[in-house]
């Protein structure tokens, strides 16, 4: 009797793991780096000290741009991984698949930060733009950073169940709103004198670019 011998395909997940490697290398280095604004950003959750203490504005900082690449980063493989959770044709070692929703988000947050920059010039609150950009770049970075690792984890898993991907979007939503009531409590003062265009601001720039790029998620995946 002949034994048949059947190929194994191996998934190949080297481009990932190298990406997982190069993100919390990075997140390494801006540690040793700037140790006690790292320090106080990683209690951002549980204090706005951070929030207090750094508010220069500066979007251009090598914290700020390292750390938005892990961002960029996390929430591709997030992305990545949802929907594969939720549909098995996704493949979540797809590295094409990876870089169109990498490129996307990077494409996506620079364009609304562009748009905004000019929405800002137009009503005359730049400074209160700038401000309330860096305070959400912050938290959204946070949340980049603290889902890297369980995006590492839920990778080399299978069968995940569909309520984790659930809750982390759960926690992330929630972080998000604090950080909104946090800008609105800070600025408040800047606000109330231009309540009309914070308004107009919030549903063209904030609400309606998620609701889209949510549309494309599951429509993507449906």
């Amino acid at each position: 009797m002949i034994e048949q011998l059947h190929p194994r395909i191996l998934e190949n997940k080297d481009w990932a793991t190298l990406l997982f490697v190069v993100a919390f290398a990075i997140v390494a280095m801006t540690k040793s780096a700037y140790e006690t604004r790292f320090s106080e950003f990683s209690k951002l959750i549980f204090s706005d000290k951070y929030a207090k203490i750094y508010r220069d504005g500066n979007l251009k900082s090598s914290f700020t741009v390292g750390l938005f690449f892990v961002q960029v980063i996390s929430f591709a493989f997030f992305i990545q991984l949802t929907m594969h959770i939720f549909d098995d044709t996704v493949e979540k070692t797809d590295y094409i698949l990876f870089i169109q929703i990498a490129t996307f988000l990077l494409y996506f947050i620079l364009a609304k930060f562009l748009i905004e920059k000019i929405v800002a010039t137009s009503f005359n609150i730049d400074d209160f733009v700038d401000l309330f950009n860096l305070q959400k770049v912050t938290y959204r970075t946070y949340i980049g950073v603290l889902i890297l690792p369980i995006n590492a984890i839920l990778f080399y898993y299978d069968n995940i169940p569909k309520t984790i991907p659930l809750a982390i979007i759960g926690v992330s939503l929630c972080i998000s709103v604090y950080s909104y009531f946090i800008s609105i409590k800070t600025y408040q003062n800047v606000i109330i004198g231009k309540l009309f265009y914070f308004i107009l601001y919030l549903c063209a720039l904030e609400i309606a670019p998620y609701y889209f790029l949510y549309y494309w998620i599951t429509k993507g995946s449906a």
